[in-house]
């Protein structure tokens, strides 16, 4: 499967806080009021989140599909270290109240465990402060994403859900809910929270930035093209920027969303802004199969934070495409000992595979066998998986799985990652000229993608028009030499077969 170039909700403040990994959790137990004593696990080990899920995914091999999921708390309790977490990070982008226990510099340090233990003290105190309840939601929703454990959505909820009963209308709260919702990749509703936020406060910079999201990934370009103006003419910040980028990209003008990206970085005085902007940079370099560049910007990102994870694993997948196997093998290994997600999780798989050394194949079925683990940890703690579900089971699993995943994806939105996740499911399932439409749209906006253009070739070459399939390869492959090491290597295969 070539790699995944869904970004899914950017982060609501700044990344500095919110694109940070945080080396440990503070966790108050289920239940648990304001006031209690709360304990403190130590620190997890990088490794133990994917030793939970190896045992979690060898024991699901044994299981029927409706077990494994039903089971997957037993993971959350695994990764979580047998504590629910129930509390963490703010808007960062908009004012609080001055009851609140955490100030949007705190937040912006990118010490989400400061940030955590701080509103807990307070909350204690201070259980009405219905400001900080909502930062603790939104603290949880940004742990949740960068820690890769999306069993942290329903605490999240709960503190978000105790703001707004303590005062209606709260519109941090409303915003939390808005990226609590997309988080969980329900993007209709998050744009319903979002514009219910702003119904309070026109400016609240988190429900500014969901509403971007939420329409980019409803597939109304058009309305997020002009909900990125608007941000930008309350709330321009780094943000705004990044999300006005990849609206650019998304219909084609890499230009402008290289121009509106360098501007960012230029701004940028934070180590954590300057790793999540110049690794936006990276990525977008990389989908030009500028790799040099790419390079050079995820070492830039690096260089303002060592463990940043995207640096990291984009930094991998530069190297892959350059022909340096070895190092990104090495680096996607780290990656994954960390933080066990889908896409890092295939594109190792896949590397492993490429190497085709003794072992390597058990240890791809591994890599593959842990995303399935992941995305029934994700389901059951609220996630909408499916199109994760399709993208890696179309390649890597059950093929019908894959096809039902991506039409209910499909039912639910219309993007150009969906059409081409349906399309791909399509062809895998050999419906091919079902799959032809759906791999057309996800091309039309412009979007220059090589794993999509390369779906749109193999596709038509299935449906026997050898010129538009040989035209549509031939441009992946320029557009993108190294998109994925086995998509590139078959691409190529294909080409010489339709000679």
């Amino acid at each position: 499967m070539p790699p995944i170039d869904w970004r899914g909700p950017l982060p609501t403040q700044s990344p500095t806080a919110a694109g940070r990994a945080t080396p440990g959790d503070i966790y108050v137990g289920e239940g648990m009021a304001p006031g209690t004593n709360d304990k403190q696990p130590a620190d997890p080990k990088d490794d133990e989140r994917v030793t939970a899920l190896r045992r979690f995914a060898a024991a699901g091999r044994n299981w029927r599909r409706a077990q494994l999921a039903g089971s997957a708390v037993l993971l959350a309790i695994a990764l979580t270290g047998g504590a629910i977490a129930f509390g963490a990070s703010g808007d960062g982008g908009t004012p609080m109240a001055a009851s609140s226990a955490v100030s949007p510099a705190l937040l912006a340090s990118g010490d989400l465990d400061t940030s955590i233990a701080s509103l807990q003290a307070h909350l204690r105190t201070q259980p009405k402060d219905s400001d900080s309840w909502a930062t603790l939601g939104l603290a949880y929703v940004e742990q949740a994403r960068t820690k890769g454990d999306p069993s942290r959505y329903p605490q999240a909820e709960k503190a978000l859900e105790q703001a707004l009963r303590i005062t209606p209308g709260n519109d941090q709260a409303l915003a939390g809910q808005a990226a609590l919702a997309a988080a969980r990749h329900q993007f209709a509703q998050a744009l319903t929270y979002a514009d219910q936020a702003l119904e309070q406060n026109p400016y609240n910079a988190g429900a500014l930035s969901s509403r971007v999201d939420a329409l980019v990934e409803l597939g109304r370009y058009a309305d997020a093209a002009k909900a990125a103006d608007l941000a930008d003419q309350r709330k321009p910040g780094v943000p705004v920027f990044t999300r006005y980028a990849y609206v650019r990209e998304l219909r084609g003008d890499v230009k402008t969303a290289r121009q509106v990206l360098e501007q960012a970085l230029s701004t940028a005085t934070s180590k954590g802004d300057i790793a999540y902007v110049a690794a936006q940079l990276g990525l977008l370099a990389w989908n030009q199969g500028d790799y040099k560049s790419a390079l050079d910007y995820y070492a830039r990102a690096l260089t303002a934070d060592e463990n940043y994870l995207p640096a990291l694993e984009g930094r991998a997948r530069a190297q892959a495409a350059s022909g340096d196997r070895a190092a990104a093998i090495k680096g996607m290994e780290l990656v994954v000992s960390r933080y066990p997600l889908p896409q890092p999780l295939v594109e190792l798989g896949e590397l492993y595979e490429d190497r085709n050394a003794t072992g390597d194949k058990a240890k791809a079925e591994d890599q593959y066998a842990l995303v399935e683990a992941w995305i029934a940890l994700a389901r059951a703690n609220g996630v909408n998986a499916d199109l994760d579900t399709a993208l890696a089971a179309a390649d890597h699993g059950d093929k019908a799985e894959a096809l039902k995943a991506a039409r209910a994806e499909w039912a639910r939105r219309h993007t150009v990652h969906t059409a081409d996740a349906l399309a791909w499911a399509l062809h895998v399932n050999g419906k091919d000229e079902e799959a032809l439409p759906y791999a057309r749209r996800a091309t039309a906006t412009g979007y220059r993608n090589a794993s999509f253009i390369y779906h749109l070739g193999m596709i038509e070459l299935a449906n026997g028009d050898k010129a538009a399939g040989r035209a549509a390869l031939t441009k992946a492959l320029e557009l993108n030499p190294g998109f994925s090491p086995l998509g590139a290597r078959t691409a190529r295969k294909a080409l010489e077969a339709s000679k």
